[in-house]
């Protein structure tokens, strides 16, 4: 076998090229040192083969993104081979070269799963070009994927938190100085504090910018399929594998990798998530290759990870490995003047989603808004205002559901005034919401962002009238 040894490059690889591993099968030793010279500088990794059988050793041990194939090989033909790589699972990209090529024989390359078909002899900016659309079409499909699982969560984000208060000041600055390095963070504080909306900032406001955001919560995943779900499997793996899948991990390659709730992952696969980060490389579930991995890590968790270190539900290692840059949220309890900014802030972003007007918020409503002390940090006002921008008034009834109470110094007569109208205007609102979802009590509740307790006792209560 004449195998090139792999060969490493910058992670910002010149004109934008990907950070793939190329297997050129041929065998001419002219064309495959060629082809070496070419895409060596560009690409990551670049392994040669003369024959099918060498590439299938190869292949053994070594991920590859791309193949660039002979159809014309000693023994077999690479259309052949290639029909039975992608019964194996393979799933990568392949580009077809030769002398000797007729329409039939193209057709049947396509159609055993090829990408591109080039006749030889054929100059550098023919290969380059073929190489580059594998990656674009890859990479799109990457986007694709990626963007199902964000596009709600997009819709969200600015370059920061909102708010003009000193601490908010203060932590978008931080969030512009850390944004340049490629260290990981760990992102601590309440639920509903922007540690997503901090995440995306940090992507955005990065060189990584371009690369995709990859949003994983790991508290949502089965302990069972998580492995999985980050690095991806080979074919067989598990019951259910019938061709192998990419992970999470792949997918954010050349971006940021967001694990969300992280300190809910098993300690066993704290082990493995450790390995990734230090070595950035991964091993599919089943699957005895290396994988070399372009991603930056960011980790959230609205407990005290420290915590959890030291009541051994968290690796000590990977804490620290993850806590090189460390924030820390803010509760929305504790800079209340910025209140007014996020009211204005939301009802900009939710208006042109709910194909709604804007509110006038009077100088008592927010009065009131700032004396509550929201729990549920930004998430709930937000969520309150989309709630109010629906009914056209600002429903302030649903804080009175969940059973909050505002500062003794509210004594405002037209809030008392109010009160019944209010609670009657709860109710509609609940009853309606309710209907939408033909009386399913936990989707009801979830959107009215109140526990089924809480929406049960309404119901109690309402009865008992």
């Amino acid at each position: 076998m004449n195998q090139v040894q792999p060969i490493s490059t910058n992670d910002k690889n010149p004109d934008g090229w990907p950070f793939w591993s190329i297997l050129i099968v041929d065998d001419e030793p002219g064309m495959r040192n060629f082809l070496v010279k070419t895409l060596v500088p560009r690409c990551h990794t670049v392994i040669e083969a003369a024959s099918a059988e060498d590439a299938a050793d190869i292949l053994l041990n070594h991920h590859v993104d791309l193949i660039i194939l002979d159809i014309s090989l000693p023994g077999r033909s690479g259309v052949s081979w290639l029909k039975e790589l992608r019964e194996q699972g393979f799933s990568g990209k392949v580009i077809f070269i030769t002398a000797f090529a007729d329409l039939e024989t193209a057709i049947e390359a396509l159609r055993a799963g090829a990408s591109d078909f080039i006749l030889k002899p054929f100059r550098v900016p023919q290969i380059l070009n073929a190489v580059k659309h594998c990656f674009e079409n890859s990479q799109l499909a990457r986007e694709n994927y990626v963007l199902k699982r964000t596009l709600s969560s997009r819709s969200q984000i600015t370059h920061g938190l909102v708010g003009h208060s000193p601490v908010i000041v203060a932590l978008n600055q931080s969030l512009r100085r850390f944004a340049t390095v490629n260290s990981t963070v760990l992102l601590q504080g309440e639920s509903g504090t922007g540690k997503e909306l901090v995440a995306h900032a940090l992507h955005d406001l990065s060189p990584r910018a371009q690369g995709p955001f990859v949003p994983v919560n790991c508290a949502s995943m089965s302990p069972e399929l998580i492995e999985s779900e980050l690095f991806g499997h080979a074919k067989g793996a598990f019951s259910g594998a019938t061709k192998a899948r990419d992970g999470l991990f792949y997918y954010a390659q050349g971006g940021t990798l967001f694990l969300d709730e992280v300190a809910e992952l098993p300690l066993a696969l704290q082990a493995t998530l450790l390995r990734a980060i230090e070595d950035l490389k991964i091993r599919p579930v089943g699957s005895t290759q290396l994988l070399p991995v372009n991603v930056r890590i960011i980790a959230a968790t609205n407990r005290s990870l420290l915590e959890e270190v030291v009541a051994g539900r968290f690796r000590k290692d990977l804490y620290y490995r993850l806590q090189v840059v460390d924030i820390t949220l803010p509760p929305l309890r504790s800079h209340k003047e910025d209140i007014p900014d996020l009211v204005q802030h939301f009802m900009a972003q939710l208006t042109p989603l709910l194909g709604v007007a804007t509110l006038d918020i009077t100088p008592t409503e927010m009065s009131y808004l700032q004396q509550y002390d929201w729990p549920g940090n930004a998430r709930e006002l937000r969520n309150l205002m989309e709630r109010s921008l629906i009914l056209g008034a600002l429903n302030v009834s649903a804080l009175f559901s969940l059973g909050q109470s505002v500062s003794e110094s509210t004594t405002d007569t037209t809030l008392q005034r109010r009160g019944t109208d209010l609670q009657s205007l709860e109710k509609q609102h609940i009853l309606a919401v309710l209907d939408s979802v033909q009386g399913d009590k936990t989707q009801a509740a979830q959107m009215l962002g109140i526990s089924r307790r809480t929406l049960e006792r309404r119901y109690a209560e309402w009865a008992s009238l």
